[in-house]
């Protein structure tokens, strides 16, 4: 199993380009089986994650074809007929999205077989919402031995559903499975992300009718067909936030391009509060500390959108781990997701952690330790904290790091950071 060697002490200094939205690219990727004309998606993350659905899709008869554009890294799809609706175990488990084919699949062909999902361990997000909705819009549901069947012979009817609390999944989900459905559907207390935004836009450029974009109501009225597009998916919000993290902790000057800084605004907000110069440019932004003064303490809450996103918790965490004064982390969306706290304290972090509530207490130095990645934003928080920690730092199963970062030692090293990936032989890349 991989692991990433960090010596920590080098400031950063350089440029990053962010990368593609991987929680916008599943689910855009999903979206093309509602078609069987070309879907082309461009500025395409390669992850470990698109390509376990890549693979998913190719079950199902979709020819996946990557390839490098003018525009990046892009992948066209085009799902012209559907051999099969069966989705096993074996590769749904790998990334929980990718239970999110059942409703295109449902749309398109009036019945599926899929998996439940396995995926990170951060309390039970149970697909209860998911089924439900589905229910909703007149599916015929049954579990059995770990499989969800879904049947809908006459088609999918348009139905009027109200989450019980906001849940970005059961959104995206109902939302792909209603575009196709006989007459009007009304999402009440819709998430509203920006990846659900990303996936609402390339749906309309399909020939989807949906109104209330941005909004927690959304409106579809059903269509017969969807068409091919071409669409660019979103820059990684996540992923700008955890480079801007690590500028921060490091200390230096990071130019983030091919990003939106406004998708952060609740992260930098607590950045500049803590004491980091956030300078909005023409395509991104430029984070900016010295390294000679010390953060400062700031609290922060998890929320949805456009709150505080609890997947940029854990690399707040560990920038708080070296900050003046004390913090409180309130995480409020997942339960259990405080994992990286006691491996944070291998390094010297003084955390108390309470139920959905962390203390931090800044310590001036952080001293490096063998670590262990317990989820994909627990990896990238202790990529942080090994920045800074004196001597070497070493983060084993970095698999989950994979799942949702490209090319991150290749990003950082070439800001001057002193990282390498020790492959499973023992060899150094």
């Amino acid at each position: 199993m991989d692991s990433i060697a960090i010596k920590g002490g080098t400031q950063l200094h350089g440029e990053i380009p962010v990368s593609g939205a991987k929680n916008s690219a599943i689910k855009l990727m999903a979206a093309t089986i509602l078609t069987d004309q070309p879907v082309r998606l461009t500025n395409m993350p390669r992850l470990a994650d698109t390509r376990f659905l890549g693979q998913l899709l190719r079950q199902f008869g979709v020819e996946v074809t990557e390839s490098d554009g003018p525009d990046g890294q892009q992948t066209l799809f085009h799902a012209a007929e559907i051999t099969s609706t069966f989705a096993p175990y074996d590769l749904v488990r790998q990334m929980r999205a990718s239970f999110n084919v059942l409703g295109p699949l449902l749309a398109r062909t009036g019945h599926a077989k899929v998996s439940l999902p396995g995926g990170c361990t951060i309390g039970a997000r149970p697909v209860d919402l998911h089924l439900d909705a589905l229910s909703r819009l007149g599916a015929s549901i049954e579990l059995d031995e770990g499989y969800v069947s879904a049947i809908a012979p006459r088609g999918l009817i348009g139905a009027e559903i109200e989450f019980p609390f906001v849940s970005v999944g059961a959104t995206e989900h109902t939302l792909m499975a209603a575009v196709l459905a006989q007459g009007t559907t009304v999402l009440r207390r819709a998430a509203r992300e920006p990846e659900i935004g990303d996936l609402v836009r390339c749906l309309t450029a399909m020939g989807a009718k949906i109104e209330g974009v941005d909004t927690d109501v959304l409106t579809i009225t059903g269509v017969t067909s969807l068409r091919g597009t071409d669409w660019s998916v979103i820059p990684d919000r996540i992923e700008m936030g955890s480079y801007a993290c690590a500028a921060a902790m490091a200390g230096g000057e990071v130019r983030l391009t091919k990003a939106k800084p406004e998708l952060i605004s609740a992260l930098t907000e607590r950045m500049i509060a803590a004491g980091v110069e956030i300078e909005p440019t023409a395509d991104g932004v430029i984070v900016r500390r010295d390294p000679a003064r010390r953060l400062q303490a700031v609290d922060v809450a998890t929320e949805v959108y456009p709150g505080f996103a609890t997947d940029l918790q854990a690399q707040f965490m560990a920038l708080m781990t070296t900050a003046e004064g004390e913090s409180v982390i309130h995480e409020n969306i997942f339960e259990n997701r405080f994992m990286h706290a006691p491996e944070l304290a291998r390094l010297g972090a003084d955390i108390s952690v309470h139920a959905g509530e962390a203390r931090v207490s800044g310590v001036e130095t952080l001293r490096a330790a063998p670590v262990m990645a317990t989820d994909l934003r627990a990896s990238v928080s202790l990529v942080i904290a090994g920045l800074v920690a004196e001597g070497e730092t070493t983060i084993g199963r970095v698999y989950h790091l994979d799942r949702g970062f490209e090319r991150l030692e290749e990003k950082l090293g070439a800001c001057g950071a002193e990282i390498r990936r020790v492959k499973e032989d023992g060899h150094e890349h």
